[in-house]
């Protein structure tokens, strides 16, 4: 059995192409589109499965686009256990302009799943689960899930003696009490969580050993864009700097933050090492177009220009 179990409740068809200039009211003429198989863990199972290692897939799909999104996830390698639904899976829109190299991204809220559909995702989940090492629940829930959803998702952890990595945003995080052994919350998602600045390095630190405190997660990695990241667990705090790159499209490197680390520890990896392997494949995935996933070489050649991290504490 797969060693890694990614649940995506809200998969989407991502779109992504690019125009010269984008202007309100003008018919904005666009190159030939890319179309990626998303989603936060659909995305955590394709680039896991790009750099080796074993992953099932579970994640609702209905519609065409539904259809389309199974079959690129099968194009991929990645074992995918599939629950049908009425209504229709999603779609991403990322337009970068070229003349400035900024990008615009739609997002559409998703379908609307009933109980019944939501239920079977838990039992492909709670099938799965007691014989993986590791749950990776990732991204935005529908809007018909209840925002405690990942909380049941992490009973079933404990109850499968598994480790659950969640990448969650808004509600999805603000409601779960306990259970995760992961969190990674961009500083953005950090400070809507507490409604507060932490304007300062000992502020996202005191913030994130709170949850810890708190018994949400075992540790927390608080992504943060090119500055890198910050690995916090109830003994220490480690700040890693970011690595240079250059951007094409930086769709999806969060998720491949998130790929890097469990990889890392499928490996057999201490945490700091499983998060600078994370940071190296979030930066490898800046250099590909729309969600397409990193070449491994790449992840390999960041992960050698990947520095140490430094202790910081508390003031």
């Amino acid at each position: 059995m797969a060693p890694i179990i990614t649940l995506t409740m809200n998969p989407a068809l991502d779109i992504a192409t690019s125009a010269d200039v984008i202007r309100p009211t003008s018919k904005v003429r666009c190159s030939e589109a890319r179309h990626d198989a998303g989603g936060g863990g659909i995305n955590v199972a394709r680039i896991a499965k790009a750099l080796g290692v074993d992953v099932t897939a579970v994640f609702p799909a209905g519609g065409s686009t539904g259809a389309v999104v199974e079959d690129l996830v099968a194009r991929a390698g990645v074992t995918a256990r599939v629950v049908p639904i009425v209504g229709a899976t999603r779609e991403s829109f990322t337009v970068t302009e070229r003349t400035s190299g900024q990008q615009y991204r739609f997002v559409l809220p998703g379908p609307h799943l009933t109980v019944v559909e939501q239920e079977r995702c838990l039992d492909e989940l709670r099938t799965l689960a007691g014989s993986a090492d590791y749950v990776v629940a990732s991204g935005s829930l529908p809007p018909s899930v209840p925002q405690d959803f990942y909380q049941r998702v992490a009973d079933i952890c404990r109850e499968t003696g598994t480790l659950l990595v969640l990448d969650a945003s808004g509600g999805g995080l603000r409601n779960i009490a306990s259970g995760a052994f992961l969190i990674k919350p961009s500083l953005r998602e950090l400070r809507e969580y507490f409604a507060r600045e932490l304007a300062t390095e000992s502020e996202q630190v005191a913030a994130a050993r709170e949850l810890i405190d708190r018994g949400v997660s075992q540790s927390v990695v608080v992504s943060l864009g090119a500055d890198g990241a910050l690995l916090v667990t109830s003994q220490t705090a480690e700040r890693f700097s970011g690595i240079p790159a250059r951007v094409v499209s930086a769709v999806g490197a969060g998720d491949a933050m998130v790929t890097g680390i469990v990889v890392g520890l499928t490996r057999g990896w201490p945490l700091v090492e499983a998060v600078r392997l994370g940071i190296a494949a979030g930066t490898a995935m800046l250099l590909t177009p729309g969600t397409a996933v990193p070449a491994r070489s790449d992840v390999d050649h960041f992960l050698r220009l990947a520095p140490q991290p430094h202790t910081v504490g508390l003031v």
